[in-house]
């Protein structure tokens, strides 16, 4: 069986490595992270877990659409 708190720590600590270095690609995995503690939150019956989750899934959209590369015409 997969570990997924292992995941998330990894998860966690790969996207804030990657947001540090203002890479948008830390946004993305920083998402599925959330979705990991959504699961977790969830299996474990802490269900406080999943509605702030879903918050920080909302703001990293809104952050990766405003860091995402501009495209000049």
């Amino acid at each position: 069986m997969l570990k997924l708190d292992y995941i998330s720590c990894i998860l966690t600590i790969i996207s804030t490595v990657l947001i540090g270095k203002k890479l948008w690609h830390g946004w993305v995995i920083a998402g599925a992270n959330s979705i990991i503690i959504c699961v977790i939150g969830v299996q474990s019956a802490q269900f406080g877990f999943v509605p702030a989750n879903l918050f920080c899934i909302g703001l990293y959209a809104n952050n990766l659409w405003n860091w995402r590369p501009k495209t000049q015409v």
